[in-house]
């Protein structure tokens, strides 16, 4: 079985580790209903994309 040699700087460690956190999520104001959406995806409130009606949704 693989065992480490030398201790892990800290340094190493946390460079190694960097890429791990997460992102918040893009957020744009959909032109209809001037609620927040995710860009690219159809407004979860009007069901609209592109400015066409795509869902229909509960009034």
């Amino acid at each position: 079985m693989a065992v480490p040699k030398k201790k892990t700087s800290k340094s190493k460690r946390d460079m190694r580790r960097a890429h791990d956190s997460l992102s918040a999520p893009g957020i744009s104001i959909c032109p209809q209903c001037k609620e927040p959406k995710q860009p690219h995806r159809v407004c979860g409130s009007c069901g609209t994309y592109k400015g066409k009606d795509v869902t229909e949704t509960e009034a």
